[in-house]
């Protein structure tokens, strides 16, 4: 078992940097430098061509709207960008890139001295962007065999081409300092950030649970007042907002470890574990040098325009914090309500949920609490639930016009999330509806009103409070379903 030093107690010792590096995978429809078709999942190499598969005489052509959803990133992240640049190779022996290098960018990116700034716990952080640049994905492999899903002590590996060759931006920060104890937060509100600000700019899916987002996270500790970094480690393909959070904490427990039991951290890549939010070796990691970059002989430089680049800013959304502050405005919740549901990575669902018909604050209680706790017991994401915004707005619907009441709804999103249908079907299946017969009602209210003799006096010595109880008794005997506003009339019109 790995040791870990308590985290407040390596807070008073250390100090963390971090440098994040995001990859995202654009939605453009074919891939970065052929014409095949960018899609996810699909049959095994089906998806492939002689470019993407590196065959002998095959040339690559750039896609100009992955160029353009370049340019529009970098913009975003309030970069500079490239009047003239050009795409490199990076030569590495693996087998998911048949050419056995990838093309990317090297010292020439397309945007580059950019920044973020972040609110976190009423406190304002600033991300500096080193740089954004183009590149290809690798195709994907899998190890079977053995204990860990890794090559080692794996039969043998299986290898799909499918996303080699599909387009993407890589994000890379300037390293991140000062955070502190926020460290890990930090690092979840920027990949957050990029996740809210990638699908505003409709440039990708950003669904990380399908690897179209990810975060490669650095870390590195050094004792408070030292002007030298320490030792980092990279931690590659973290997949979750949640899981880049515990990576991070759980490296600074590690290190602080092995640094005060006189140990040398090092410098190496570490795979991420969702199941206990641990890290473990991968390999050393490779400096530049290593991959022995140059120049892409078979494509031209990109020269952006300066007027094209100034059409693309034209078509920028609303940035993410003027668009958080009319959200809050429209909205009209304190800064600690609006807080819970960016901290909770809910505005997005919270604003579609609005849109499809829900008020504000049904939205936010939806999200935030309940569907907030099944994510957290799942360990997922609250976009990875199987329930919409539109089904969340449905279930509303349903309480707005009294068909069932708040307790009866939950029954209703937990059978949304199994797969029972939409809200009203899971209704009509589970018998959920609220009772509001009169008839019936009466009946139940009488039998409640016999065996409580008691509280029955009180109401009628003009203690109404105590129709509560009685209220209490008559929902348990009809399971919940009962109508409590009628409940509650009939009550005191049978005993005032």
């Amino acid at each position: 078992m790995t040791e870990l030093m308590d985290y407040d107690e390596l807070l008073t010792r250390y100090e963390p940097t971090m440098g994040l590096e995001v990859h995202v995978e654009l939605n453009t429809n074919t891939k970065m430098f052929c014409g095949c078709v960018n899609e996810f999942g699909g049959e095994p190499n089906t998806h492939v061509c002689p470019v993407c598969l590196g065959l002998p005489g095959s040339l690559p052509v750039i896609n100009g709207k992955a160029v353009e959803s370049a340019i529009r990133i970098g913009l975003a992240l309030n970069c500079e960008i490239a009047e003239w640049c050009r795409m490199a190779r990076k030569n590495y022996f693996y087998p998911d890139m048949t050419k056995n290098f990838q093309t990317s960018q090297y010292d020439e990116p397309i945007a580059f001295n950019g920044y973020v700034d972040l609110e976190v716990e009423g406190e304002t952080y600033r991300v500096e962007i080193e740089r954004a640049h183009m590149e290809e994905d690798a195709g994907k492999a899998t190890h079977m065999g053995g204990t860990t899903g890794r090559i080692t002590g794996a039969d043998y590996s299986l290898i799909d081409y499918n996303r080699a060759g599909v387009p993407l931006i890589e994000i890379v920060t300037k390293p991140i300092r000062g955070a502190g104890a926020k460290a890990p937060e930090v690092a979840k509100a920027y990949v957050a950030h990029l996740r809210e600000m990638v699908k505003a700019l409709d440039v990708s899916d950003a669904r990380m649970e399908q690897g179209s987002l990810r975060c490669d996270a650095n870390v590195s500790l050094a004792e408070i007042g030292a002007e030298k970094l320490g030792t980092r480690t990279e931690t590659k393909n973290v997949n979750s907002l949640r899981s880049v959070e515990r990576a991070i904490r759980f490296e600074m427990g590690r290190q602080a470890a092995i640094l005060d039991a006189g140990g040398a951290v090092t410098q190496e890549t570490r795979h991420f574990h969702e199941g206990d939010g641990s890290t473990s070796p991968g390999r050393p990691k490779s400096d530049a040098e290593d991959y022995r970059y140059f120049a892409e002989p078979d494509l031209m430089p990109i020269a952006p325009s300066r007027e094209w680049v100034e059409e693309l800013r034209a078509t920028l959304p609303e940035p993410p914090a003027q668009h958080r502050a009319r959200l809050q405005a429209e909205w009209g919740f304190s800064d600690i309500d609006f807080r819970s549901i960016v901290a909770s990575g809910a505005l997005s669902l919270v604003e579609e949920t609005v849109a499809a018909g829900a008020d504000a604050p049904a939205a936010r209680k939806w999200w935030v609490t309940e569907l907030a706790r099944r994510a957290n017991e799942a360990g997922m994401e609250l976009d990875e639930l199987p329930i919409t915004p539109a089904q969340v707005a449905a279930v509303q619907k349903l309480i707005d016009e009294g068909q069932v009441n708040d307790k009866l709804a939950r029954q209703v999103i937990e059978g949304v999330l199994a797969g029972e249908g939409e809200p009203a079907e899971v209704v009509e299946k589970r018998g959920l509806a609220v009772v509001s017969d009169e008839g019936a009602l009466s009946a139940a209210v009488d039998e409640v009103i016999a065996a409580n003799p008691d509280v029955a006096d009180k109401i009628r010595d003009g203690k109404v409070a105590a129709a509560g109880a009685l209220i209490g008794q008559v929902m348990k005997a009809m399971k919940g379903q009962a109508d409590a506003a009628k409940v509650r009339e009939l009550i005191l019109a049978k005993l005032t």
